[in-house]
């Protein structure tokens, strides 16, 4: 049964609507509820506080244990040698015998052994490693070389055979003259390097597309797939990894995503998704968008340690013939990645997953001409980022539905959908309500004696207190994982690099709170974000 994957343009209907205003209407009614419990009585608001403080502590704990355990996990898989595991793929025998009586403790040994066990026994259900493609979608706007060649140069020093790579930079019309010149000369320098490199223009003003980047890769994905049939290549051992135009893969990404596409018997129901690491530019950038950078790497290498919530984030990668299958990305909204993994979940039938890649691919910090300029990108950045709100009407259609026209079973997608409510609404309520909440009981009630109603801002700060334990560990990985410091800056830099996160609060609040509820509430009056808001990619010289 071929299924309705996209999302409806123009008027909603009623059971639509009704999702689209859930999240704003729950995250406006947390807040407002502190409010009134508090005036009826400072006892049941200082209690729905408190309830709500200390789930933050022990979502702190967790954070300083999965961002110190991701940390490690990241490192272990970086130094495994995974062009040599995927060359052990094509003799796997042979490769078996050889490290059967190894003692190697490498990140996941044992299971390359049971691989190679099992290619053995099965050889005809596996693809040959050597006959594996990769298919390299760059997107472009209107970025300019100093930007686009540092992306395409680390797809070439790919540990991954060039001439097995298929590079395709997918650029923007609405880009103008100076991108038509960007791509030529780009082609002109890279041509001969890649088994291909093939410059896809994506037309302006198509019908039925929002401006963004979920047009651009499809219709590259589209031309890709007529470029495969009409030479006649095999579309089912092709990966395709979609990449913005700042992302530097790390040399061994190719090849990992290659050897798990290869082992896996389901390989085409997965997403292989990396670890996005916002420090290309981190010393250049401010000290705002440096916390929210580092912020969100940690938010990645937390979320790659919990696959059962892992869903796709700005670059990864998927197989071609899935991708022809389900018609590739979503051309309505302007969060093509993170809503590419209800797309799949539901075209196949809920058998489809997120395969985490702990090899990272590296992005850029947000970094304008002017501090002014940066601080303003940053935050449409975010907004763009949390308006992936509006999957939530997108998947609670499909969950609340009769049972013949739901998608996916229902306790299935049940705690699937609840995760992506609550992560929408804690986005929105939790930084205002740990910063101030603790004051409102008592300003509620000021002719109230009731000491709980007084005491609680010292009892939320001490509780606080124990919460930044989560920070400082954040704040002591974080130095492990900065690229080298620039010559051009001087030892003091590394001071400002810790006094930065006495910003946290600030930032979670304005970046945080702020942008999730500008995104919730055009979601509920209907003001719908159908323009992708391209972050300006300076370089700083």
């Amino acid at each position: 049964m071929r299924r309705n994957l996209e999302i409806p343009r123009g008027k909603r209907t009623l059971k639509y609507r009704f999702f689209e205003i859930l999240p704003g209407l729950i995250s406006y009614g947390a807040i407002i509820l502190l409010f009134v419990l508090s005036l009826i009585d400072p006892v049941l608001g200082s209690v729905y506080l408190f309830i709500i403080i200390a789930s933050t502590l022990v979502k702190a704990v967790g954070v300083a244990y999965r961002t110190v355990q991701g940390y490690e996990v990241i490192k272990r898989a970086e130094r495994v040698d995974w062009r040599g595991r995927l060359e052990d793929l094509e003799n796997p025998h042979e490769a078996y015998e050889r490290l059967r009586d190894d003692n190697a403790k490498s990140y996941h040994f044992a299971e390359h052994l049971e691989n190679l066990k099992l290619i053995s026994a099965m050889p005809n259900e596996y693809p040959n490693p050597a006959k594996t493609l990769h298919v390299v979608i760059v997107t472009a706007y209107n970025e300019g070389i100093d930007v686009l060649k540092p992306s395409l140069k680390a797809v070439q020093d790919s540990t991954f055979p060039n001439d097995r790579i298929i590079l395709a930079l997918a650029y923007e019309e609405r880009g103008g003259e100076a991108m038509e010149q960007t791509a030529k000369i780009l082609h002109q320098e890279f041509k001969g390097v890649f088994k291909d490199f093939l410059l896809i223009k994506h037309p302006d003003g198509a019908k039925d597309e929002v401006v963004g980047k979920g047009p651009n890769l499809t219709y590259a994905g589209k031309k890709v797939a007529e470029y495969f049939e009409k030479r006649h290549l095999s579309v089912e051992n092709t990966i395709v990894t979609s990449l913005d135009s700042d992302n530097h893969v790390h040399h061994k990404y190719l090849d990992n995503v290659a050897y798990e596409f290869v082992t896996h018997p389901n390989r085409q129901r997965l997403s292989y998704q990396p670890v996005s690491l916002f420090m290309n530019n981190i010393w250049d950038a401010p000290a705002p968008t440096r916390v929210i950078a580092v912020s969100n790497s940690f938010f990645n290498v937390i979320s790659t340690m919990r696959p059962h919530v892992l869903r796709n984030f700005a670059s990864h990668s998927q197989p071609l013939q899935a991708l022809i299958a389900m018609d590739f990305w979503s051309k309505r909204t302007i969060v093509e990645d993170g809503h590419q993994y209800w797309r799949s979940l539901f075209f196949f039938g809920g058998d489809y997953s997120v395969l985490p890649i702990r090899i990272p691919i590296y992005q850029d910090a947000v970094l304008d001409e002017t501090f002014f300029k940066t601080v303003k990108a940053q935050f449409i950045q975010v907004r763009r980022w949390y308006y992936g709100a509006s999957d939530v009407a997108y998947v609670g259609v499909r969950l609340f539905c009769k049972k013949g026209e739901r998608p996916v079973p229902f306790w299935q997608l049940l705690p699937k959908f609840w995760r992506l409510l609550d992560g929408h609404i804690t986005l929105a309520i939790l930084a205002p309500i740990v910063a101030f909440g603790g004051w409102v009981p008592m300003l509620m009630n000021l002719s109230s004696h009731i000491m709980v109603a007084y005491n609680l801002p010292n009892v939320v700060s001490v509780v606080e207190t124990f919460a930044s334990i989560g920070l400082i560990v954040t704040v002591l990985v974080s130095f492990r994982m900065l690229p080298p410091r620039p010559a051009k800056y001087k030892k003091g830099k590394n001071i400002f690099m810790i006094l930065q996160w006495i910003l946290m609060p600030v930032t979670s609040i304005l970046y945080q709170s702020v942008a999730a509820f500008y995104a919730q509430t055009r979601l509920m009056l209907g003001l719908y974000m159908e323009k992708f808001d391209v972050t300006k990619k300076v370089v700083k010289k």
